[in-house]
C-alpha cells in the first residue's frame, strides 16, 4: 500500500513494543526529501525506538513505516538499508580492532565493493579519518569516533541518514563541528532524520522538529517555532 505522495519518509499510527513494554504508542512523522527534522525530548522518551523502527531493527505491532510511498515495516534491516536507509546508531558502535578504513569498508557493504567517490566524499567531509586511516577504531577520541560512525553511514550513499544522538559525550566545540557537517551532508542532498537530546543545537539546524514524550508526538512545527515556544524552551533548552 503506499502513503502520500511527496513524503520521502512516513510513519503512520506506528505502535512498537520490547516484550509486554509499549514504547511507541501512535506515533505518525513524515519527513520530505532534503529536509534535516529532528526528534527531541528526554531519554526514555521513545526517540531511538523510533530510528530502530524505521531501521528495521525492530518491528511495530500496529501502523505501518513507508520509504518513498513503499512500505517497509516488516523488513530485515538489511533489506531497508538496501533502499537507500543508513544509521549511526547511539554510542558510535565502531569496530573497534578494525582500522578506520575497513570501518568505513564496512558501511559500503550494501553496494558489494567500495567507491573510491564514496570514499572521498568522506575524506572531504572529515579530513581527520584520512591522517587517521590505519588507526585502529577503539583508539581514537570520542569526536573522531562519531566523526567515523557518521562516515560509515555515509558510505552507503544514502538517501535518508538517521542520527542517533551525534553530540552525546563530546566537547561543545566538536559539537558544532559535528553539527555544521551534518549541515554539508543535507546541503548534498542528503535527507536527515536526527535525534538529539541537545535540543537548542538541533532546532538550531532543523527544518522541522517533533517532540517525544513517553512514546507519543505531543508537538510538532518548524524547528524556528519550537524554539521560541515556552514549553520547549523550559523542558529541553534549559530555561527557567
Amino acid at each position: 500500500m503506499s502513503s502520500a505522495p511527496g513524503h520521502m519518509l512516513e510513519l503512520n499510527d506506528v505502535h512498537t513494543y520490547y516484550g509486554q513494554i509499549h514504547a511507541l504508542k501512535g506515533i505518525s512523522i513524515a519527513v520530505d526529501e532534503g529536509e534535516i527534522v529532528t526528534l527531541i525530548g528526554s531519554n526514555g522518551a521513545g526517540k531511538s525506538t523510533t530510528l530502530k523502527t524505521i531501521s528495521g531493527l525492530l518491528a511495530p505491532r500496529v501502523g505501518y513505516v513507508a520509504l518513498q510511498g513503499q512500505r517497509i515495516s516488516g523488513l530485515k534491516a538489511h533489506q531497508v538499508a538496501k533502499l537507500g536507509v543508513a544509521q549511526s546508531p547511539e554510542g558510535r558502535r565502531v569496530f573497534p580492532r578494525m582500522s578506520v578504513l575497513e570501518n568505513l569498508e564496512m558501511g559500503a557493504f550494501v553496494h558489494g565493493r567500495v567507491d573510491p567517490h564514496d570514499l572521498a566524499r568522506v575524506f572531504d567531509l572529515f579530513p581527520r579519518l584520512k591522517e587517521r586511516i590505519n588507526q585502529h577504531a577503539g583508539t581514537m577520541s570520542g569526536g573522531e569516533q562519531q566523526m567515523l560512525a557518521i562516515g560509515r553511514a555515509l558510505m552507503s550513499r544514502p538517501r535518508l541518514l538517521l542520527l542517533d544522538e551525534p553530540s552525546m559525550g563530546l566537547a561543545p566545540i566538536l559539537v558544532e563541528q559535528i553539527f555544521h557537517i551534518v549541515q554539508d551532508i543535507n546541503s548534498q542532498g542528503t535527507t536527515v532524520l536526527l535525534v538529539e537530546q541537545n535540543a537548542l543545537m538541533a532546532l538550531a539546524i532543523a527544518h522541522r522538529g517533533y517532540v517525544m514524550q513517553t512514546g507519543s508526538i505531543v508537538l510538532s512545527d518548524t524547528a524556528e517555532s519550537l524554539s521560541r515556544n515556552e514549553i520547549v524552551r523550559k523542558a529541553y533548552l534549559g530555561e527557567t
